[in-house]
C-alpha cells in the first residue's frame, strides 16, 4: 500500500488503476478486522475485489465506531493493526458526542504528513514562506499533522499552537512572518488583541500576505474573504479540510480557483449518498449528497464507506487550470447541524453568507437552540459593526433582509461589537442548550 507523489496531477483512468491496486491490498488487510466481522450490521460479508461493486458493502458511520471503541477501548476492534505497532494516539474533540482515539502507524503518520501538504502547496505555501502554524497541538489532530504537512512543502514552519495571542503578535512582527495557518474565526480574536495591546498597528501592518485557513465553515463566502483582503492584505485559503477518523487533511482549493480539490485520490475512494436513503449518487459534476469515504491505503482504524456528515456539491470533475486532475467540491453542510424551520432546510453556512450580505454587520453570529425542533423562526444572535446603532428600523429590516435570503422567518437579537466569545480554536456557531 503507497500513496504516489504526483497523484493529484495524474491522469484519472492511471489514477483509478492505483486505487484498485490499492484496494487489492487493503481488502486482504481489512479481513482480518475483528469490526467488518462481528460488529457491523452486514457481517460477516465479503471485500469485492472491484472497486466498481464497492457500493455492494453497507454505510460505516460514527455511532457504530463510538459504540465499538466504548466496548474495546483505547481504539476499537476496527483498530486491524497489531496495537504495539501503533506509533501515535490523537483524539477528537468530542462536540458531537464521545471522544474518540485516532491511531497512527509509522506508514499513517507518513502518508497523513504528505497528503496534507498537497492541500497546503496547492493553495500556495512553499519555500521561502514563514508560516505561523496556529492550530491546537493539544491531542487535536490538526495540530502535529497539519504542521508536519506544511513542513512537507519547503515552508518554514513556526510551531505556535493555540493561546498566547500577544505573544504571537510580537512572534510575527519579530521574525517577519508571512502566513498563518488557522482557523477562519482567528483573525477577528487577533484583531481584537491588536486594538487592545498594539494601537499603533493595523492588522495589514504585520506582513501576513497569505492564510491557510480550515476547520470551520466562512471560506466559501466571497464577502468573508474580501474583508480578510482590505483588513489584513490577506489572500485567505480554504487548505485543510479533513475527517479526523478517516484522514486529517485531503482536500484544499489551488490558487486559480475557490472551490475544494479532492487531492487524495490514490490513497481514498469517494462516493456521494442520499442523505436520508444512503443511496449511491452519481458522480458527476452537478451531484450532491453526502460524502462517503473508503480507505485504500491504511493500517490502522482502515474504514470502508465512512459516513462523514458532510454534504457536499460536486463542481467540476475536469482537469483544472493549475493541471491537477483532482475533482472538485464544495462542502454545502453538515447533516448534523442543518436546521428544519418550517419546512425549510437550512446550514450554518448559509445563514453566515445571509450575514455577511448586510453591511452593518460584522459578520459574528450564533444560532441559540433552546429546545429540539421543529422551529417556526431561526433564533439568531447577530453583531452589529462599530459605526452601526441599534433601532427598531434597523432590526425589523435586516430581519426581513435576512428571512429573504434564507426564505424562513428570523428571530434577530442586535448586539454590540464585541458581545459574542471569540475563541482561539474552532468557534461554535450553533449552541443546542437542551443538550447542556
Amino acid at each position: 500500500m503507497t500513496f504516489i507523489a504526483n497523484a493529484p496531477f495524474l491522469p484519472l483512468p492511471e489514477l483509478r488503476r492505483v486505487q484498485q491496486n490499492n484496494w487489492a491490498q487493503q481488502r486482504q488487510h481489512l479481513s482480518g478486522s475483528e469490526f467488518y466481522r462481528r460488529h457491523h450490521p452486514a457481517a460477516p460479508f465479503v471485500f469485492p475485489l472491484d472497486l466498481e461493486n464497492i457500493a455492494e458493502l453497507p454505510l460505516t458511520d460514527k455511532d457504530m465506531l463510538r459504540t465499538d471503541q466504548s466496548v474495546h477501548p483505547p481504539f476499537g476492534s476496527y483498530l486491524g493493526f497489531p496495537s504495539d505497532r501503533v506509533v501515535r494516539l490523537h483524539r477528537t474533540s468530542g462536540t458531537t458526542g464521545q471522544a474518540m482515539n485516532i491511531a497512527l502507524s509509522s506508514a499513517d503518520a507518513l502518508m497523513q504528513a504528505h497528503i496534507a501538504g498537497r492541500s497546503q502547496s496547492a493553495a500556495g505555501l512553499g519555500p521561502g514562506d514563514i508560516v505561523v502554524h496556529c492550530l491546537n497541538y493539544q491531542l487535536w489532530m490538526g495540530g502535529l499533522t497539519d504542521h508536519l504537512g506544511l513542513e512537507s512543502t519547503g515552508a518554514l514552519v513556526v510551531p505556535y499552537g493555540s493561546g498566547g495571542s500577544e505573544l504571537l503578535i510580537r512572534t510575527i512582527l519579530d521574525v517577519g512572518i508571512n502566513a498563518i495557518s488557522c482557523t477562519p474565526s482567528y483573525p477577528a480574536r487577533l484583531e481584537q488583541v491588536i486594538a487592545e495591546h498594539f494601537p499603533e498597528l493595523t492588522p495589514r501592518e504585520l506582513g501576513l500576505r497569505k492564510g491557510f485557513m480550515g476547520g470551520e465553515a466562512g471560506l466559501d463566502d466571497a464577502t468573508f474573504r474580501q474583508r480578510l483582503e482590505t483588513v489584513w492584505g490577506m489572500q485567505a485559503m480554504n487548505a485543510n479540510y479533513g475527517v479526523s477518523d478517516f484522514l486529517c487533511n485531503f482536500a484544499g482549493q489551488c490558487t486559480d480557483q475557490p472551490d475544494l480539490h479532492f487531492l487524495a485520490l490514490d490513497v481514498a475512494l469517494p462516493e456521494l449518498v442520499d442523505v436520508n436513503t444512503g443511496e449511491p449518487q452519481p458522480w458527476r459534476t452537478g451531484s450532491e449528497g453526502e460524502l462517503v469515504l473508503t480507505n485504500l491505503s491504511k493500517e490502522c482504524q482502515s474504514l470502508v464507506r465512512f459516513r462523514t456528515g458532510d454534504r457536499v456539491r460536486l463542481t467540476n470533475t475536469d482537469k483544472c487550470q493549475c493541471g491537477r486532475t483532482a475533482p472538485r467540491f464544495r462542502v454545502i453542510g453538515r447533516t448534523d447541524e442543518m436546521i428544519v424551520v418550517r419546512g425549510v432546510n437550512t446550514y450554518p453556512s448559509a445563514v453566515s453568507a445571509a450575514i455577511l450580505s448586510c453591511p452593518e454587520l460584522n459578520g459574528e453570529y450564533r444560532i441559540r437552540l433552546t429546545h429540539k425542533g421543529p422551529y417556526d423562526r431561526l433564533p439568531l444572535e447577530v453583531e452589529l459593526n462599530s459605526n452601526a446603532y441599534a433601532s427598531d428600523h434597523l432590526l425589523a429590516r435586516l430581519s426581513n433582509d435576512i428571512g429573504q435570503v434564507l426564505r424562513l422567518t428570523v428571530e434577530l437579537e442586535l448586539l454590540a461589537p464585541g458581545e459574542l466569545p471569540r475563541t482561539e480554536g474552532k468557534t461554535k456557531r450553533v449552541i443546542k442548550e437542551y443538550l447542556s
